[in-house]
């Protein structure tokens, strides 16, 4: 079995341990996955069963700094908070930054801002650990194409792959055991038209994680075994939706497989639900305007929150009934 370690010593074998810079400081686009990352073949290596696709959040993310601390421990702080030792996110923070300290007594200062609510829903690890990953890069100097770099990111969290780059990205699912074909790459693909609206249902941390979400569904969901080929049926629609700026069947697709991914959470036993009486009202809200005409359709990842697909055309209409929606225009 690879070890995360390992991995990442195969790929820094001939790189910098050492900074090169006082300072590092990056942003990553959150994303949101319009072909849902839902069940792992690795769990150590956020290896992937299916292959997945997103778009990137324009300015909703997250902005990272990095330097070397001056005392004997790591300084994390989140939204200008210092975080304590014990807390969550420093917890895995530091998990992943054993996997590129230069020496055990190498300490990390680290600020972080995120632009999304974190734990909520809204892939806020997700654009975490790929500026994390953008900023070790910058602060030591490697010089790696960007395939490794999202190979790096995944090992933070599985979706931080997807999101080193903005507009549409695809991941590939792979298939060796040791991870290295496992990877994101952008798609040349761009939709101007294209708007995204953010339904912020709740911006709290969820009761379940999306790892342990994830995890329970494989392992418990009586409907999980039909969950691959739902992917590959819905990559194989969409995919051509985007070159072709279909949007109703870019709308269709994201939505079901939504969906699809939801249904296999709620089979689970116990059932995972991610989802609050405003979410069902908000869906219920989409399909009443959509049957009046006005095309929008929904996804929905690990959390309550809602994500609105529509065109540019309708955004007054979007937004006169979604008063607080954040309209992002990603290309």
């Amino acid at each position: 079995m690879v070890s995360a370690q390992s991995f990442v010593q195969r790929i820094l074998k001939n790189q910098p341990d050492e900074p090169v810079v006082a300072k590092a400081s990056v942003y990553a686009p959150a994303n949101i996955a319009l072909i849902k990352y839902w069940g792992k073949r690795d769990i150590l290596l956020n290896l992937p069963n299916t292959a997945s696709l997103s778009i990137s959040l324009g300015k909703k993310g997250t902005h990272t700094e990095i330097s070397r601390a001056s005392g004997d421990a790591d300084e994390i702080i989140l939204n200008d908070q210092l975080l304590s030792c014990d807390n969550f996110f420093v917890t895995r923070l530091q998990q992943y930054l054993d996997l590129f300290r230069p020496h055990p007594q190498f300490y990390f200062s680290v600020q972080t801002l995120s632009t999304v609510p974190v734990a909520a829903g809204l892939a806020s690890s997700a654009s975490g650990f790929a500026a994390m990953i953008l900023a070790l890069r910058q602060f030591f100097g490697w010089s790696l194409p960007e395939y490794q770099l999202s190979l790096l990111a995944r090992l933070g969290s599985g979706s931080a792959c997807r999101s080193l780059w903005q507009g549409f990205v695809y991941w590939q699912q792979g298939e060796a055991a040791d991870g290295f074909d496992s990877y994101a790459m952008p798609l040349a693909d761009t939709w101007p038209d294209l708007r995204i609206g953010l339904v912020i249902i709740s911006d709290k941390a969820k009761a379940t994680s999306s790892r342990d979400g994830m995890l329970h569904t494989v392992k418990t969901s009586p409907l999980y075994t039909i969950w691959p080929e739902v992917v590959a049926a819905d990559l194989a629609r969409i995919r051509p939706a985007i070159s072709s700026r279909d949007f109703t069947a870019l709308g269709e697709v994201a939505e079901g497989n939504a969906m699809a991914m939801h249904a296999t959470a709620l089979a689970a036993r116990p059932g995972v639900c991610y989802s609050l009486p405003q979410t069902i009202a908000m869906m219920q809200k989409v399909w009443e305007l959509r049957g009046s005409g006005v095309e929008v359709y929904f996804t929905q990842d690990a959390g309550p929150n809602l994500k609105l697909l529509f065109l540019a055309k309708d955004s007054e209409v979007m937004q006169q009934v979604f008063s607080d929606m954040v309209v992002i225009a990603p290309f």
